[in-house]
């Protein structure tokens, strides 16, 4: 009943007519709601205040530009206000619904929470490419950037500096024996080409993040959902983060990765599909060289951040029903990436290969 007053009151700043809300999904980052109402059917967020409020001004930028171009992306609804986002004051009187809140148009898809096979992402993959190749004339300012989104030295100076305060921690001698091989990979690993150049990317390529059509496959993307990471950003780390996420037959929350290089070479042949077809120029040959590093890269940061909050016990969520602490459950996410990463360095060739590159 309590949260039913407190979405009523939040519903009361768009122009609706009769709606209802309910809970929809299980995102880590927002609070989401389903709503059906008099005037449609859209999504609600509470949004988390890590992003600053004034990211829906890229959001609203790259949106119009896609619906321009005849893509299904959502959008969002003005306030009664005009606004594309509201706030909510902790000293207002429907205090519990403090936060920033959106409402954006539904659109009727599933989402999977793993990649089903190598028809599954080609056509991912090609839906990607055309989604970057559309964005490619965008003009747009982009604003509230989050600073040290993948800065690698940052995360692996924050790995050392966690190792160097937690020396009594129930934990300090594992992580630091898995610290110590991120450590010494960071320091060897051919390093991305900085000159790359940026692309208007999504920030958040997990496979989740799309959308499909609800028939029998499903193989069909519909949309891109979910822009609050909305960036300019190079293709090394976008698609790295894609194939870190839709090539990993394990999952995250595994300790031994399953590197599957067939859902890699499917993606890949999709992406530049996709690419080719939207309209978009061919890659050089330093960008295309840096898309073998990307995802290297990227696990290896990733194995850091959970380590480091495996000593920290502070950021990422944890699953108390599996794991007896944050600690452990970080601990074993950051073992699973570590295992990533040298699956990715051992299938280098391969992948080279794929990408026309030298290895």
């Amino acid at each position: 009943m309590k949260d039913m007053v407190m979405l009523e009151a939040v519903l009361a700043h768009w122009e609706l007519g009769r709606a209802e809300a309910r809970p929809l999904g299980h995102g880590l980052i927002n609070q989401t709601y389903l709503v059906d109402a008099d005037a449609g059917r859209f999504v609600l967020q509470r949004v988390n205040p890590i992003f600053d409020p004034a990211i829906h001004h890229n959001i609203a930028a790259v949106t119009e530009h896609l619906a321009a171009k005849g893509f299904v992306t959502p959008r969002l609804l003005p306030s009664r206000e005009g606004a594309p986002w509201i706030e909510v004051a902790k000293t207002s009187a429907d205090a519990g619904a403090a936060g920033i809140w959106r409402l954006q148009t539904a659109i009727e898809g599933v989402s999977v929470d793993a990649v089903a096979g190598g028809e599954q992402a080609r056509a991912a993959g090609t839906f990607v490419g055309r989604w970057h190749a559309a964005l490619a004339d965008l003009d747009h300012g982009f604003v509230a950037l989050r600073a040290g989104v993948h800065d690698t030295p940052r995360h692996l100076a924050s790995l050392r500096m966690a190792v160097a305060e937690s020396v009594d921690h129930r934990l300090f001698s594992a992580v630091a024996r898995l610290a110590d091989e991120i450590l010494e990979t960071a320091e060897t690993l051919p390093a991305l080409d900085s000159a790359a150049p940026t692309r208007v990317a999504h920030g958040d390529l997990k496979i989740n993040n799309l959308l499909f059509a609800d028939e029998p496959g499903p193989n069909r993307p519909l949309a891109l959902i979910d822009l609050d990471t909305v960036a300019p950003m190079t293709l090394a780390y976008e698609l790295g983060d894609a194939w870190r996420s839709w090539c990993n037959r394990a999952g995250e929350d595994e300790v031994e990765a399953r590197l599957d290089l067939e859902l890699f070479a499917a993606s890949w042949q999709g992406w530049s599909q996709g690419w080719s077809q939207g309209g978009g120029q061919e890659l050089g040959p330093e960008e295309r060289q840096s898309l073998l590093l990307g995802p290297e890269w990227i696990s290896l940061e990733l194995a850091a951040r959970f380590a480091a909050d495996a000593l920290r016990e502070g950021y990422f969520g944890w699953n108390a029903r599996r794991f007896p602490g944050r600690g452990e459950h970080n601990l074993h996410r950051a073992r699973g990436q570590w295992s990533l990463h040298r699956a990715l360095v051992a299938g280098r060739s391969r992948r080279a290969s794929l990408l026309q590159v030298e290895g």
